[in-house]
């Protein structure tokens, strides 16, 4: 759907890393790996792990803590609380709803998405769609994943891959004409087997076959999220891909044709972290001064589906792009 104008537009953003790093030379005692192997076939140099002094709901109040206190609301402000998760703490309730508790946020709505990778962006549409609707007004997306908890520690295959970690923004009405102005979803679940979780079980993954067809995906996402807001690969300032690793991001720049000067990079300090990857990005590239006010931003990720999202960042007399500093 052609969108003339945007409907809702991102004010805050905000993160939370847990603060163990753990290397790829430290990964060397626990599976046969070395750094060599690890960084040159995903860019991974380290990543962070909660270990068990944190649980995923906790990172996500974290991260949503963050963007509230870079906006001008409170806690009680908000209205729902979306939250995308592949790494549940608990089945029931929602992980949502103990961020909800977390925060204080007692007049909210919360449930979750779960969209693995893909998550994130899936809940920033959901967001959109109830904000237009006139079911709320000030929307919480948290992407909040504990990866290390769902992984076998003896597949070097997987394990080496992915870290912990939550993003969040908030989202609002737009108040002028920047914004999310298109976007393209899809699913195939004849490619389920991939990259999946078994009940009770951990993840497993066809490595080759889900760079291929996450390649694929992700730069076809992207033209039909361009075609979407009549707009051109070139006129794109800067592309926050999924952060699987640095040869998809690599390739999906490449058939996207967005030069890799206009892309932001971060997989190298966190891994892979499912959902939080491009919240937590995008966090980043605003304090570092690489997301700046006015710029058309690109985001695309592929997991449990793919997904694309072209956002316009608000423009200086717009005033709402927070540039406080996070934490890490």
């Amino acid at each position: 759907m052609k969108k003339t104008i945007p409907l809702v537009e991102i004010v805050s953003t905000g993160r939370f890393l847990p603060p163990s790093v753990t290397t790829n030379a430290d990964l060397e005692s626990i599976v046969d790996t070395s750094d060599e192997w690890i960084a040159t076939r995903t860019g991974i140099k380290e990543r962070r792990l909660a270990g068990n002094e944190i649980s995923a709901a906790q990172m996500g109040a974290k991260a949503g803590v963050d963007a509230l206190d870079k906006s001008d609301l409170n806690a009680s402000d908000i209205d729902l609380i979306i939250v995308s998760t592949a790494t549940p703490d608990r089945l029931l309730p929602s992980m949502a709803c103990d961020v909800q508790a977390l925060i204080g946020a007692v007049n909210a709505v919360a449930f979750d998405v779960g969209g693995a990778c893909s998550g994130f962006l899936y809940g920033l549409t959901v967001a959109e769609g109830h904000i237009a609707t006139g079911h709320a007004t000030n929307v919480l997306v948290i992407a909040a994943e504990k990866m290390s908890s769902i992984l076998d520690w003896n597949d070097r295959s997987t394990c080496v891959l992915f870290g912990d970690g939550a993003g969040a923004c908030i989202v609002q009405n737009s108040a002028g004409s920047r914004g999310i102005i298109g976007t393209h979803h899809g699913s195939d679940g004849n490619l389920a087997e991939l990259l999946h979780r078994p009940p009770g079980g951990l993840v497993q993954m066809s490595g080759q076959e889900v760079y291929r067809n996450a390649v694929r995906s992700m730069a076809l996402a992207s033209e039909r999220a361009l075609e979407d807001a009549g707009m051109k690969a070139e006129e794109i300032d800067l592309l926050i891909p999924h952060q699987a690793n640095v040869r998809i991001i690599e390739s999906t720049a490449r058939y996207s044709g967005i030069p890799m000067d206009k892309v932001f990079v971060n997989v190298d300090r966190y891994g892979n972290m499912s959902s939080a990857t491009i919240p937590v990005a995008m966090d980043e590239a605003i304090e570092q001064g690489v997301l700046e006010e006015g710029m058309n931003v690109l985001t695309v990720a592929f997991g449990a589906g793919f997904a694309c999202l072209l956002y316009t960042s608000p423009s200086p007399r717009d005033g709402l792009l927070s540039r406080m500093p996070s934490s890490a």
